[in-house]
């Protein structure tokens, strides 16, 4: 089990449990705040590259051929590219915490996907993130990327990999806040039909229950006790016979929390580095 700094004082249970929700909540209105002054910079999909380049570089060997324009020197491709997907409503803002503490420890190649607030189908979505990931693999030179989504983003790269072949391309697939097996959080907003696609009884949901033979992609998953937004909060786990899953506990933090909190992104950049993790493992982040 791994237990990350900040624990909550030992207390009677209830009270622990109160005073937890609501320093919580107080983060989570916090980083609301936060984030609706940074969504504006998220708007517009980012441009496009083939890397960012690593300071000081050392300088190419005197045999070395030239590489296709667009294409990562050797130096940038020991690890894969991360792409990152963001929630419902929501837009590749939210990961400006988690790409600099990625950036910070050696990941030279990242990238957001930005999908739009009109669409209205998972399965669209998953389309999108497949030909974004082809484009990257093609740009880069990578035959494989990671995947790091957020709450309804961990759904769509989910339905990718399981559903339209992803796997091939997806080598881990770490989801944060996720409705694996949907929730029934906020009746009211299932009006829009990314919410009901969202809840226990939708089509999507029902599809990735399906047997997923031989999927090559890790998942690890990241579920908070405190995640406001998962109903049940255990949705937020992979269980799935035929998938290599690892789901980790957060304690402390609710939902909007996942993305930036420094704990959770220590526990997203060893899961990265992670290769041979063993399905169904289980661990434990405290954060508050």
């Amino acid at each position: 089990m791994r237990v990350l700094p900040f624990s909550i004082p030992p207390c009677p249970a209830r009270l622990r449990l109160s005073a937890a929700l609501l320093r919580a909540t107080a983060l989570e209105l916090a980083i609301l705040a936060g984030h609706l002054v940074l969504y504006p910079s998220g708007i517009a999909q980012e441009r496009r590259h083939g890397g960012v380049p690593a300071p000081e570089p050392a300088p190419a060997p005197p045999e070395a051929t030239a590489l296709p324009t667009g294409v990562l020197p050797a130096a940038g491709r020991d690890r894969p590219p991360v792409v990152l997907l963001h929630g419902f409503v929501d837009n590749r803002s939210v990961f400006v915490v988690l790409r600099r503490s990625l950036a910070r420890h050696g990941w030279r190649h990242l990238e957001s996907l930005n999908y739009s607030p009109l669409t209205c189908d998972i399965r669209t979505a998953a389309e999108l993130l497949a030909r974004h990931v082809e484009e990257i693999c093609d740009r880069t030179g990578h035959s494989r990327v990671d995947v790091v989504g957020h709450s309804l983003g961990g759904l769509i790269a989910r339905y990718y990999v399981q559903r339209l072949g992803g796997d091939v391309r997806v080598r881990t697939l770490v989801t944060l806040g996720t409705p694996h097996t949907g929730t029934s959080v906020a009746p009211p907003m299932s009006a829009h039909p990314l919410v009901r696609q969202m809840r226990p009884d939708s089509d999507v949901i029902e599809e990735l229950r399906r047997p997923a033979p031989s999927c090559r992609t890790r998942f690890v998953s990241f579920w908070s006790d405190l995640d406001q937004l998962m109903l049940p909060v255990t949705t937020a786990c992979v269980s799935h016979p035929d998938l290599i899953a690892q789901n980790i506990r957060v304690t402390g933090i609710g939902h909007l929390a996942l993305p930036v909190h420094p704990a959770v992104a220590a526990g997203i950049r060893t899961a990265l580095e992670e290769q041979d993790a063993a399905a169904g493992t289980s661990d434990a982040v405290s954060v508050a």
